[in-house]
């Protein structure tokens, strides 16, 4: 591992301060940063530990929203009485990710800057990864591919982003809060990760030195009937081939308004808002979900292990529409 300093900030001015010097990184739970500076994947000059600031409350606010603070841990904001009864689908998301123990460890704003579990991105004695070395290609195009992109990928990079929370917050309109030397900035939540492009190294919009504080999350219609739906290898601690968050409200069995977001399949969690149109006005019936289904992967494209993913995940579309659509009122049934 390369030598680096650590210093400890003891409010967010000090932070914000630390955090704006070259090569400095914020740490909070340290679950995929410390692993990557291990593997040498990661290299900061500065560690600024930002565990000492007040930054983990989750609080109702007067418009009927939530803001969720980000050094709330991932189990503590699933288990919170706010999420469990407002956005039970954030509170699936988040206990479908990792194992009990990380998630007691790792932190909300982490979460939302996990880096890809490409093969090629972490093995650095391979040395073809345009994230990881920006100009050397992508080994994944013609190499095992079989966790990659199959929407929205560039020809310099087919990665996909392995958070679970954060496809359950683009389901849900989020915004991201965010700090720096000049000031507070808010963040729409499909504004906040980025489709690699030609600059696959960059996975957020964030700018230097700018600090995660919070996630707002607006009163949603959605708590009665939604659902996170994870397709995985195994049952336990496995990142998703395709996740669905799905969630609707309906009125006399007439779909009102809906959110599908996509994991697993992108650079970035993949909201699939033509398919959210073609549900709105309709009974939640076969029909309905399927033609969602077909027209979220429009587009896509597979690679030479991964087609299977086009067709899996508009199966998991269906299912997990058909779940949010009979959910009523289970909140306090989540396990």
């Amino acid at each position: 591992m390369q030598s680096f300093s650590y210093d400890r900030a003891t409010n967010l001015e000090q932070a914000i301060k630390l955090g704006a010097q070259p090569g400095a990184k914020f740490i909070g739970g340290g679950t995929n940063l410390l692993d990557l500076m291990k593997g040498g994947v990661e290299r900061p000059l500065k560690i600024v530990d930002i565990t000492h600031l007040a930054m983990a409350d989750i609080v109702e606010l007067p418009d009927g929203g939530v803001r969720i603070g980000a050094l709330a841990r991932n189990s503590d904001t699933a288990n919170h009485p706010l999420i469990r009864q407002r956005y039970p689908l954030l509170t699936q998301a988040l206990l479908s990710g990792a194992s009990p123990q990380l998630r007691n460890m790792a932190t909300i704003g982490g979460n939302l800057m996990q880096r890809t579990r490409c093969y090629y991105f972490y093995d650095t004695a391979f040395d073809m990864c345009n994230k990881r070395i920006p100009g050397s290609g992508c080994g994944a195009k013609e190499g095992h591919n079989r966790i990659h992109a199959i929407l929205g990928a560039s020809e310099q990079c087919i990665a996909v982003n392995p958070s679970d929370m954060s496809v359950a917050l683009a389901a849900l309109d989020a915004i991201v809060t965010v700090r720096s030397p000049q000031g507070e900035r808010r963040i729409p939540f499909d504004a906040f990760h980025r489709l690699p492009g030609n600059t696959p190294e960059l996975d957020t919009t964030l700018m230097p030195g700018e600090l995660i504080t919070g996630i707002y999350l607006p009163p949603s219609p959605f708590a009665m009937h939604s659902h996170y739906l994870k397709i995985r290898d195994r049952a336990s601690y496995a990142f998703a081939l395709v996740s669905v968050a799905a969630a609707v409200e309906l009125r006399d069995g007439v779909v009102r308004s809906a959110r599908l977001a996509l994991g697993g399949v992108a650079h970035k969690p993949w909201r699939a808002i033509d398919a959210e149109q073609v549900l709105l006005g309709h009974p939640l019936d076969d029909n309905a979900r399927a033609n969602a289904a077909a027209i979220a992967v429009r587009g896509a494209h597979g690679y030479s292990e991964n087609n299977f993913k086009i067709a899996l995940a508009q199966r998991a579309i269906i299912r997990a529409l058909h779940i949010a659509g009979q959910q009523a009122g289970q909140q306090g049934a989540i396990v």
